[in-house]
C-alpha cells in the first residue's frame, strides 16, 4: 500500500507537520533535524507577521507559506519513502548519514535547497505573470524574517562550537566560504529566479524547475566539498562538536 505524504492547507498545519519532523529525527537522532527545526523557527516568525499586520496582503502571505513548506515536507518525506525528491533536497538529506558533516553544513544544504529552490517556486506559484511584481515588499518581509534569525543561529553554532568565532577569525577561507553561501546571497538569487518563473506556460515552468535544480544541486556540492583547507578545519570542528544529535536538536530549538 503507497504512504500518503502529509500536506498542509493552513499555517497552523505547517507547524503541525513540521513539529511532527523533529519528532521524527529525535527519535531517529537524525542530523536532518538540524534544518527542521530553524525552519520551524522562521514558520512561526511569518505566523506572527501576518497576525501582527506586517505584510501587505497577510492572506496572500499565509498561502506562499503553506506551499513553501509543502515543497520541503513533500521533500522530506519523498526521500523517507524511498522516493525521489528534488536533486538539491536529495543530497542535503543524504549527507544527513554523513559523520564528517557538521551542523552549519547541514544548515546550508537544507537552506540552499529551499530558499534557491523551493522559495522561487512558490513565489511565482502564489504571484503568476505580472502579479510577482506585487509581492516584491511581502518577499523583502520575508527576508527581515529570516536575517533576524541569523544572529541566534550563530550563538547556537558558537555553544556547539566554542572555538568557532576564533577559527572564522584566524581562517580567511572558512570565511570567504561563509560569505559565499549566505543566506542574503540566496534571498536574493530567489528573488531573481521567482521572477524568471512567474511569466511561464506550465511546460516551460517545469523544464525551468529542471535546469535550476541542476544548478542548486552544483551549490550542494560546494557545500560538502568546500576544498581541502575549508575541509580540514570542518572535519577538526566536527571532532570537537559539543553534544549529541539529539542535544544539538535541542540546543537549536533554544536558542534559536
Amino acid at each position: 500500500m503507497a504512504k500518503t505524504i502529509p500536506q498542509a492547507r493552513t499555517i497552523d498545519e505547517v507547524l503541525l507537520l513540521l513539529n511532527e519532523i523533529i519528532g521524527e529525527t529525535i527519535n531517529e537522532k537524525s542530523p536532518m533535524g538540524y534544518f527542521a527545526v530553524l525552519y520551524c523557527k522562521v514558520t512561526e516568525k511569518v505566523k506572527e507577521g501576518i497576525t501582527e499586520g506586517m505584510f501587505q496582503n497577510g492572506p496572500r502571505m499565509e498561502k506562499l507559506d503553506v506551499i513553501f513548506a509543502n515543497r520541503y515536507i513533500k521533500a522530506y518525506y519523498e526521500y523517507k519513502f524511498g522516493l525521489q525528491p528534488s536533486s538539491c533536497w536529495q543530497v542535503a538529506f543524504e549527507y544527513a548519514s554523513d559523520f564528517w558533516m557538521v551542523v552549519l553544513q547541514h544548515l546550508l544544504l537544507g537552506m540552499n535547497a529551499h530558499i534557491n529552490l523551493d522559495l522561487s517556486i512558490a513565489a511565482a506559484q502564489v504571484a503568476p505573470g505580472n502579479e510577482i511584481h506585487d509581492l516584491q515588499a511581502d518577499f523583502n518581509m520575508i527576508n527581515h524574517i529570516l536575517s533576524g534569525l541569523v544572529g541566534n543561529v550563530e550563538t547556537a553554532m558558537s555553544d556547539v562550537w566554542p572555538f568557532l568565532k576564533w577559527v572564522l577569525k584566524k581562517t580567511k577561507n572558512v570565511d570567504t566560504f561563509l560569505i559565499d553561501f549566505s543566506m542574503q546571497e540566496a534571498r536574493n538569487g530567489a528573488w531573481k529566479y521567482a521572477l524568471e518563473l512567474a511569466p511561464l506556460d506550465n511546460v516551460q515552468f517545469t523544464q525551468s524547475i529542471l535546469i535550476r535544480d541542476n544548478k542548486i544541486t552544483k551549490i550542494a556540492d560546494l557545500i560538502t566539498n568546500p576544498g581541502y583547507i575549508p575541509s580540514f578545519i570542518f572535519k577538526i570542528l566536527r571532532l570537537f562538536e559539543r553534544g549529541n544529535v539529539v542535544e544539538k536538536i535541542e540546543k537549536l530549538r533554544s536558542v534559536i
